[in-house]
């Protein structure tokens, strides 16, 4: 578990230099002429992640794995897995908000 959270440390730490580096070469935090269907797909993207058809398969997910678990048909570690995934997925715009003030401030 261990090696897991230090892995984790280590490709936060990298991403969070990898984001201030590229605050640092942005110019302007304008959107760039052009980039509106990027946009508008980006968005449609997050609802479907964040959705509610998001939300019900990720309350399946977790439901099942951690009936897996109590029953001892799947390792602990690949649940766990499953579960932060879930917080990931769901709680990304908040991490990458957290990120962006911290690199901001």
């Amino acid at each position: 578990m261990m090696k897991f959270l230090k892995r984790i440390s280590a490709a936060l730490s990298a991403a969070s230099i990898f984001m201030l580096n590229a605050q640092a070469q942005a110019q302007s935090t304008a959107t760039p002429q052009g980039a509106q269907p990027i946009e508008a797909a980006m968005g449609w993207l997050q609802g479907t992640l964040i959705g509610n058809i998001a939300t019900t398969a990720a309350v399946i997910a977790v439901a099942v794995v951690g009936l897996m678990m109590l029953t001892g048909r799947m390792n602990w570690r690949h649940g766990i897995t499953v579960v932060f995934g879930c917080f990931i997925l769901f709680g990304a715009s908040s991490i990458v908000a957290g990120i962006q003030s911290a690199a901001a401030g």
